[in-house]
């Protein structure tokens, strides 16, 4: 096995142990990778420092779109929750467990057209409103699940969505995915909604005396807008083009800089953010690195193995190698890369979002241990796009 691997194994493990600690674990993990790489290998053919600035130079345009939308996204969840709206929210939300179960399809949904990031972090915001604070980490871990389901059908809901229509793959065969999406909701949002309601109940009534803010929730929809928009725009363009700017990122960050003098952003919150952020493009960064030129044949166990896979290993880089590699029927491959993801904290950039609005989710066991029905969602969801679709893949080099 190559050393690589062994050293991202050990940063992983490491992640999962000291998770008070994940941020100087994946910066060490980082270094120590590409020490080895710069000294005793190469970066995907290119050895030495020009490999590595060349593979900084291919990788930067993916980075910088995540770290502006990580923190950009914690400052919009903040201008929503000072909005006051989510105060609202128990006057639309059903009582009882059926609460947590529509407030978990509403994120599902919102998913499908904003960045799964932002449906997450929209979706996290609102349960802490209306439970009180309260929300158990099994809950936290369908947030994070609805959000990648509901983006795992749509082009402009998912990182690994957005690159299949990139390269070529029709939005109708990504559309599949939302079969196997909707099983796999239906498995983890009952139990999730229930354990919720157990550990604390949604408020029956909107505190009295709310007032809307009106102006911060005009602030979010224009970032959200700006975010479609450049999403758009991006796929409008050529792969080379489109690789020279982070068009995404940049437009949610210059929205809300130029929009701070009418209503002020939460600052404060910018720190854990952007440790937050670090930490995952760490990751990101690391399993970029990874010797994976060859997957094996393209499969339905493949395919299969590869929402496991992309639990751990980052499903960017996962993404990129399967449309090289050709032979997949996209919309089995969007659901696993997009969804598989959800069954740990560090496995997407929502789960990433979600725990730092929520620091006691960053921990593998509890996040196992109570949110053990999203993998299990996983497995049914898969089952079902095989029973009804079957395996359709397109041939090697055909989109």
């Amino acid at each position: 096995m190559p050393v690589e691997f062994l050293l991202f194994a050990a940063t992983l493990l490491g992640v999962a142990t000291f998770h008070r600690h994940t941020l100087a674990v994946a910066l060490t993990g980082l270094v120590l990778i590409a020490g080895y790489k710069l000294i005793f290998g190469n970066f995907h053919g290119a050895p030495g420092l020009a490999g590595l600035v060349h593979h900084l130079h291919a990788e930067w345009v993916i980075l910088a779109n995540l770290f502006a939308l990580l923190v950009g996204f914690a400052l919009l969840s903040r201008h929503f929750e000072q909005s006051h709206l989510p105060g609202l929210m128990p006057r639309i939300l059903p009582d009882r467990w059926m609460g947590g179960f529509v407030l978990l399809a509403m994120v599902f949904v919102l998913s499908g057209f904003l960045d799964n990031i932002a449906a997450a972090m929209i979706g996290a915001t609102v349960a802490g409103t209306v439970f009180r604070g309260r929300v158990h980490i099994g809950y936290l871990a369908a947030v994070v699940a609805a959000s990648n389901a509901g983006g795992a059908g749509s082009v402009i809901g998912d990182t690994t969505t957005t690159m299949m229509w990139l390269d070529g793959v029709s939005p109708l065969d990504v559309l599949d995915a939302y079969l196997a999406a909707t099983a796999a909701f239906l498995v983890f949002a009952i139990p999730a909604a229930r354990v919720q309601h157990r550990h604390s109940p949604i408020q029956r009534e909107a505190a009295p005396g709310i007032r809307v803010d009106g102006a911060r929730l005009v602030i979010v929809a224009l970032v959200l807008a700006g975010a479609i928009g450049a999403n758009i725009y991006a796929n409008s363009l050529d792969e080379q083009r489109t690789g020279y700017f982070p068009y995404i990122g940049a437009t949610v960050i210059g929205i809300l800089l130029l929009l701070a003098p009418w209503r002020r952003p939460d600052w404060k919150v910018l720190p854990n953010a952007i440790g937050g952020s670090v930490f995952l493009l760490a990751l990101v960064l690391s399993a970029s690195m990874m010797p994976v030129e060859k997957l094996p044949p393209a499969s339905a166990a493949t395919t299969f193995g590869l929402g496991f896979l992309s639990s751990v290993f980052d499903n960017i880089p996962l993404t990129k190698l399967a449309l090289e590699q050709g032979g997949y029927d996209w919309g089995a491959l969007a659901y696993a890369v997009g969804f598989g993801g959800s069954m740990i904290w560090f496995g997407s950039s929502a789960g990433v979002a979600v725990s730092n609005l929520f620091p006691e989710a960053k921990s593998v066991g509890q996040w196992l241990r109570h949110g053990w029905y999203v993998a299990v969602g996983y497995v049914v969801g898969f089952a079902v796009f095989m029973l009804v679709l079957g395996w359709n893949p397109h041939a090697p080099g055909q989109h």
